[in-house]
């Protein structure tokens, strides 16, 4: 056909294709053969000589040039000291990872080794080298390495002061509402006469009933009597917040907030209750009295303004008061735990009174005694503080058969000895006799614990409970590991951020530490979470560190 005579151009430069698109791809394609047809000057690959290729141990071997000088006695000296060095260097690399990759093999658990073995699990792997439980519980701490966690919202921060000063101010006004409320009326003081009656004395008639039982107006009442209080009285007083020493969760996260007033030396103590997200309460826990120190070095002596400080306990027979939960009542002395107070008020009137904190020297040695205690075991206890601290708790309740709290002498040296904590002989003794102040030859192992390891601040411990508290929505006291499961979200770890872990990773290691602490396998109580975050407290010097590694995985 003449492409010509039709009017269409032959030349490949000026070829009209109406379905270029399509085929297009295919006119672009290369391939060696037409690369080479189009440009036949491309550079030619020269052939590979096998011949002049070297071995590699030929290629190894150092190259020595012939016209070097001889090396001194000084160069070969040190030489040998670098060979000797890399040498012991690969040894010591080839021990720990051969250390490292050695199967840890665990005793069957009977039924008759039930008592020790599952407590003692942990306190027989102490070695020189960390257990598989001891870094699983150091992964917690990562959460504090990163620096954007730090930044917490400061929206929810004063969403979550405005609430708490909210919550103080009613129950203020609760507790000066039942003591200004008292009907005048009802005082014994009305059955005295009045003075209008002593101007003009009328012979009394036996007929006739007291006068605070008959009817009569108001300007037969008399108003103001000895024990009437006014709102200048009670505003001279110290606000605190406190809490239940307790292994009970339910008592352990009671609100309670307590006042010291200080025209009388008394103190009351009200719990704040919410019932739901809208309803609350404000109920008296401790009446309005005088009261004294029924432990320590101060028993018998009345509480003073000097008394109150964050970290201070206060101490009531539980007899005393018949309103209390019967959980509270089990113990014969309850104590209280001052967490929080009102610094401006308790200066000025430190400042207005004369009386002043004094210590005295039998309370200084004791505060000595504990403090060199905590420090020698401390450095024991810096990486395995979670896998010790959580054993030691849970060993010491199953000792305690009747459930009092209260062990033997024997017991806590044989705890020592178990979980190898080593304190000598006199300071063990100089110990127990502070802790036996009573004399009747036991001693509480929750105060055991907090006089030879210590204990987190006030701070710490606040976010613990706000933690255990979003856990345990209904107040039960313990939390099934199913909820923890839930609840937890290891999305912001560093590993899980780096990609070295994955999310399931770092929960899993958190829950199988958890686990190794709880007494039972589906749930845990709030004095075993509590161990567990004393015990991964005792390697963090800052406290916003350690707020990071709780509220973090748990959303607080």
């Amino acid at each position: 056909m003449d492409l010509e005579g039709k009017g269409v151009a032959a030349s490949p430069t000026t070829q009209t294709q109406p379905f270029s698109g399509r085929r297009k791809p295919l006119q672009q394609r290369w391939t060696s053969k037409s690369r080479a047809m189009e440009d036949p000057c491309l550079p030619v690959v020269p052939p590979l000589d096998l011949g002049s290729l070297v071995d590699s141990d030929d290629e190894d071997q150092d190259i020595i040039p012939e016209n070097l000088p001889t090396p001194t006695e000084k160069y070969k000296v040190k030489r040998q000291q670098c060979k000797t060095e890399m040498k012991g260097g690969y040894k010591q690399h080839s021990q720990s990872n051969v250390g490292k990759a050695r199967p840890r093999f665990t005793q069957q658990q009977t039924p008759g080794n039930k008592t020790d073995d599952k407590c003692v699990q942990g306190a027989e792997g102490i070695a020189d080298d960390l257990t598989t439980l001891d870094r699983k519980a150091l992964l917690q701490r990562g959460y504090a390495e990163n620096p954007h966690i730090l930044q917490r919202s400061t929206g929810k921060s004063d969403a979550e002061f405005v609430a708490a000063e909210k919550k103080k101010q009613m129950v203020a006004e609760q507790v000066m509402i039942d003591h200004l409320s008292r009907a005048v009326i009802s005082d014994p003081e009305q059955n005295l006469a009045s003075e209008k009656q002593e101007i003009a004395p009328i012979l009394p008639d036996s007929k006739l009933a007291p006068i605070r039982f008959r009817k009569r107006t108001l300007h037969e009442t008399k108003i103001r009597t000895q024990s009437t209080l006014t709102e200048n009285i009670l505003s001279h007083k110290v606000q605190f917040d406190g809490r239940i020493l307790s292994r009970n969760g339910r008592d352990a996260c009671r609100e309670l907030v307590g006042f010291f007033f200080t025209h009388d030396q008394s103190l009351t103590i009200y719990e704040y209750r919410q019932f739901g997200k809208n309803r609350t309460n404000v109920l008296p826990f401790i009446e309005k009295n005088i009261y004294c120190h029924q432990r320590g070095r101060r028993k018998g002596k009345q509480y003073r303004l000097g008394d109150l400080y964050i970290g201070a306990n206060l101490t009531f027979l539980s007899s005393d008061h018949p309103r209390l939960p019967e959980s509270v009542k089990e113990n014969t002395v309850l104590t209280l735990r001052i967490t929080d107070i009102d610094w401006r008020a308790l200066d000025s009137l430190k400042t207005d009174s004369v009386e002043h904190d004094d210590v005295t020297n039998e309370e200084a040695n004791d505060r000595m005694i504990f403090k060199a205690i905590q420090d020698m075991l401390r450095e024991q206890l810096h990486k395995r503080g979670v896998r010790i601290l959580t054993g030691l708790g849970k060993y010491l309740q199953q000792l305690d058969k009747e459930g009092s709290g209260l062990l033997d002498k024997a017991d806590f040296k044989q705890a020592l000895k178990l979980f190898r904590l080593e304190v000598s002989e006199n300071d063990f003794e100089s110990l127990w006799l502070i802790l036996n102040s009573s004399g009747n030859g036991r001693a509480d192992y929750g105060e055991f614990k907090r006089a030879i390891i210590g204990e987190m601040n006030e701070y710490r411990k606040s976010f613990v409970r706000k933690a255990f508290m979003k856990l345990d929505f209904n107040k039960m006291g313990s939390v099934s590991i199913i909820d923890i499961r839930k609840c937890y979200c290891a999305k912001k770890h560093p590993q899980v951020i780096s990609g070295h872990s994955t999310e399931e990773e770092i929960k899993s290691s958190f829950l199988e530490t958890l686990k190794d602490a709880c007494s039972k396998s589906d749930e845990v109580s709030y004095g075993e979470f509590e161990d567990y975050y004393e015990g991964l407290s005792i390697g963090i010097v800052n406290d916003e560190d350690f707020v990071n590694i709780i509220c973090t995985p748990w959303g607080i």
